[in-house]
């Protein structure tokens, strides 16, 4: 079946097309990387309160998995580049940045006049020492492979940061737009940092609640031309998506992003309106190929033969969103049908549990989490009832977001139902995953030779349709070995009240733009 919101999510694709950006020089000092016109003078006035169903487990940027958290952080700290509404790679705290030396030279100009929450100047130390630190294994720095590229930093003066790299790395002006690489004041410690962040982002920390509110205020000394205008942001924590529907109804909560579609059609009221944003992130169930019975291919082949993508996102998502790949930055989106059993085939199960050895069927543990993304457990219960026409039963463990993200992280799982962001560029996306030395590949359960191969081609690769051609191959590579199986891209539903304006929405799912939300 064909769905009218598939063309949307292509148009979204053309559209992000442009957000490819090589080592090219980039120049604008005049402005803060949001794109919207500049509104001088400080924050207004008012309190936005944003309803969110689950509670940052971390406020530490480097270490940021849980989607709550990352929205928190990115509103606290900057990083050296930022991706606009478009997803276009424009300055952050960096004006400029060139490459040299064939590619391997990256030089940056920073920001001038940047301070940090406790008033103390951002210079190139602290840039320095930020990467530095992140690419230090001791530091357990979730993107320390996004920085792979980088053989040292230098900070010849404190406008100037020099990255002196192994290869050309095309997708590294990108990838330091995630708040995973903020930048940090090198006198600061995690420590300290979770318990009272020092950001240089528009807001700071205010106030918290543990597990009922965390509250920002607007940073005076934001560098950004746009400053932001509300006073404060409230994040309240409101146990269901439902729920915050109805705080919403009687004007408790002024915005929330919704995952669940009905919950979005029972928000839109008179009061209350709701956009739709195709999104980057990508539900699947991940499969941990170094556990058990799914050490064997065939079995996991047999898996993926037996899963119809497009009864799991009728059934939880009402058909919202599109069946995919595992590759869905704009311009480099993976083609569904090009994978083993593109469509529901129960005769290819069976050959591949035979050929393991194992047609009586197997058992598959699997996390789920509830709470952190409302279709979850829907889309767990679909897969499982459909795994058992297979013989193949998934052991279901439904866990609060906290206790999913914890056990997620330390790959405590056989196999977990998952909502994981995309981004611009599939360096940024997957090289922390499917590499051996990726950082997060024990949490991937797979990698190979092979990908090895082609994720450092695609780094050091600056031609968008040689690019293109290779992580085609990569999501070949990661579909043919079933090292997950990929299932849909969905929409976020963006609810505000009628006295709120100015919210941008985006497709990877980033909240940056409270910074140019007002409040009535």
């Amino acid at each position: 079946m064909r769905h009218p919101s598939r063309t949307t999510f292509r148009a979204a694709a053309a559209a992000g097309a442009a957000a490819l950006l090589a080592l090219a020089g980039c120049s604008s000092s005049s402005t803060s990387g949001g794109g919207g016109s500049a509104s001088g003078g400080g924050a207004g006035g008012g309190t936005l309160v944003v309803g969110v169903t689950s509670d940052p487990d971390t406020l530490f940027p480097w270490k940021a998995t849980q989607f709550q958290a990352v929205n928190v952080l990115q509103n606290l700290y900057g990083t050296l580049t930022e991706l606009d509404k478009d997803l276009n790679t424009v300055p952050g705290l960096a004006t400029a940045w060139k490459a040299s030396d064939e590619g391997r030279t990256l030089t940056l100009t920073l920001r001038e006049g940047v301070t940090f929450a406790d008033g103390s100047a951002f210079d190139s130390a602290d840039a320095k020492s930020s990467l530095d630190k992140i690419m230090d294994e001791a530091t357990a720095a979730v993107a320390a492979s996004t920085l792979a590229s980088v053989k040292s930093v230098q900070a010849p003066d404190p406008r100037t940061l020099v990255l002196k790299l192994n290869a050309p790395d095309a997708a590294l002006p990108s990838n330091l737009a995630s708040v995973n690489v903020a930048m940090l004041s090198s006198d600061d410690t995690e420590a300290a940092l979770t318990a009272k962040p020092n950001g240089t982002g528009p807001f700071t920390l205010k106030g918290r609640v543990a597990s009922q509110s965390l509250t920002l205020a607007a940073n005076p000394k934001y560098w950004g031309q746009e400053k932001p205008k509300v006073a404060a942001v409230e994040f309240r924590v409101i146990p269901d998506e439902s729920s915050i529907v109805s705080a919403m109804q009687s004007g408790n909560v002024q915005l929330a992003v919704f995952n669940d579609p009905l919950v979005a059609r029972t928000a839109a009221t008179g009061q209350v309106s709701v956009a739709k944003t195709p999104q980057l992130s990508y539900h699947a169930l991940q499969l941990n190929s170094r556990r058990g019975e799914l050490g064997d291919k065939d079995v996991r082949l047999a898996i993926q033969c037996a899963v119809d993508r497009e009864q799991v996102l009728q059934t939880a998502a009402l058909g919202e969103g599109e069946v995919t790949g595992p590759i869905t930055s704009p311009a480099f989106r993976s083609d569904p049908a090009r994978r083993p059993c593109p469509t529901r085939d129960l005769a290819k199960a069976a050959e591949h549990l035979a050929k393991a050895g194992k047609s009586g069927g197997v058992t598959i543990k699997t996390i789920v989490s509830q709470g952190e993304y409302a279709t979850s457990v829907n889309e767990a219960q679909s897969l499982k009832a459909q795994l058992a026409e297979a013989k193949i039963n998934l052991d279901l463990e439904v866990l609060e977001s906290g206790a999913f993200v914890d056990r997620w992280v330390a790959a405590d799982f056989d196999a977990a139902v998952a909502l994981n962001g995309g981004r611009p560029d599939p360096d940024g996306m997957y090289g922390r995953y499917f590499t051996s030395k990726g950082n997060l590949n024990k949490v991937a359960g797979y990698s190979s030779p092979e990908l090895d191969r082609l994720f450092e081609q695609g780094r050091t690769t600056t031609d968008q349709a040689a690019r293109k051609a290779i992580y085609d191959k990569v999501a070949a590579e990661l579909e043919d070995n079933a090292a997950w199986v990929w299932l849909f891209a969905g929409y976020n539903y963006t609810a505000t009240a009628s006295g709120v304006q100015g919210f941008t929405p985006m497709a990877n799912g980033s909240l940056q733009y409270l910074r140019t939300t007002t409040v009535q």
